[in-house]
């Protein structure tokens, strides 16, 4: 069993909001994951789209795993990245502190054998 690894360093997406999306298609096979982040409407399904095809890539290129294996998700996680900090003047000269969430991913593929 060959294991396959893909990294995101600073998504621009709160990690909770991507937490949604990757336990969603946790354990899947790629073919099927890939049908179902295509049709979600959420803003952080392209880039962990993206992602997944740029694992199935490491995997036919790097480790030279044939096209007809079937690949599977073993593990999908989000990790805070750095946070943006900014403000927002408010009442009385005062300012408001905003954060800007990042995400770090990772994923991991695991080559089937038939």
């Amino acid at each position: 069993m060959t294991k396959v690894h893909a990294y995101l360093n600073s998504l621009r997406i709160a990690p909770r909001k991507v937490r949604l999306l990757t336990d969603m298609v946790k354990g899947m096979e790629v073919r099927v994951a890939e049908v179902q982040l295509r049709a979600l409407p959420k803003r952080g399904a392209e880039p962990i789209l993206k992602l997944l095809r740029s694992a199935v890539a490491n995997a036919r290129h790097n480790a030279k795993i044939a096209e007809a294996t079937p690949l599977v998700i073993t593990d999908f996680r989000v990790d805070e990245g750095r946070t943006l900090k900014r403000s927002m003047p408010r009442a009385r000269g005062r300012a408001f502190p905003i954060r800007k969430r990042t995400s770090r991913v990772s994923l991991t593929l695991e080559a089937q054998d038939k």
